[in-house]
């Protein structure tokens, strides 16, 4: 039997209409969570909660883009509208951008990328963090990357400039909302199997990449739901503005 420990809970996952996550929201939903399928291609958020509803669980598909912040609004009232309250925030959405030398990157491209990984997330948090300040609890993970760590593997100068303000972010997120019993962490995945990733790169860049981390594959989506539902645990409940590698010790070379 899993283990059903988001019973009575209610999750936002943005991005969630493929890859990591999608995972995120279907392993929350598994778990007892309602959820809040977010997603800026309406079409692909609605798949996903029908999934999640077919599986006999309850969920919410909202098509909104997190840089717009009266859309997060929105969502978010939308959210409370259908299920009563919001517990945990996934700030999941994001875009990798085109692999190119910094003085090549379009200006357009660099201010798509802090838009939407940054300002996001920051917009996301801003909403739902009234909420979780008056129940005096709750849970926010921030997808960064392990790009933000060191440097991009599929990605340029913007997406590692972004994914490493997501972790500034974090960090003073999680000093202001630990005192309302909120615990704020990031994850930080390396080199993952997703369909953004494949999109970007070859097949004989990703085996290249592969072939470099020492345990000798790419992470999986699940991998990353794993991570970001034991970070939404009460079993996480004394790890707070910590970011959590998800890399294959890919970093330790």
């Amino acid at each position: 039997m899993t283990q059903q420990r988001f019973t009575g809970k209610v999750a936002l996952v943005t991005g969630a209409g493929r890859g990591m996550g999608r995972a995120v929201a279907l392993t929350l939903a598994r778990e007892g969570a309602s959820v809040v399928v977010n997603d800026v291609q309406a079409a692909a958020a609605e798949a996903v909660a029908a999934e999640i509803t077919a599986a006999g669980g309850r969920a919410l598909a909202v098509a909104a883009d997190v840089r717009d912040a009266r859309a997060v609004d929105a969502m978010v009232a939308r959210a409370i509208s259908i299920f009563g309250t919001l517990d945990i925030l996934v700030n999941n959405a994001g875009i990798l951008g085109n692999t190119r030398p910094a003085e090549e990157i379009p200006v357009e491209e660099w201010e798509a990328l802090m838009a939407i990984n940054v300002t996001g997330v920051f917009n996301c948090a801003r909403a739902v963090l009234p909420i979780l300040k008056a129940k005096r609890s709750g849970k926010i993970v921030n997808v960064s990357s392990s790009a933000g760590r060191s440097t991009s593997t599929f990605g340029g100068a913007h997406y590692t400039t972004s994914k490493a303000a997501v972790l500034g972010l974090t960090r003073h997120l999680a000093r202001e909302a630990a005192p309302f019993n909120i615990n704020v962490n990031a994850t930080a995945p390396g080199s993952m199997d997703t369909e953004m990733v494949r999109e970007r790169a070859s097949p004989e860049r990703i085996e290249a990449a592969q072939r470099s981390i020492p345990l000798g594959r790419l992470g999986t989506p699940q991998d990353q739901a794993n991570l970001v539902a034991f970070l939404c645990s009460e079993e996480a409940s004394y790890i707070a503005g910590a970011t959590i590698d998800l890399n294959g010790a890919d970093l330790l070379l």
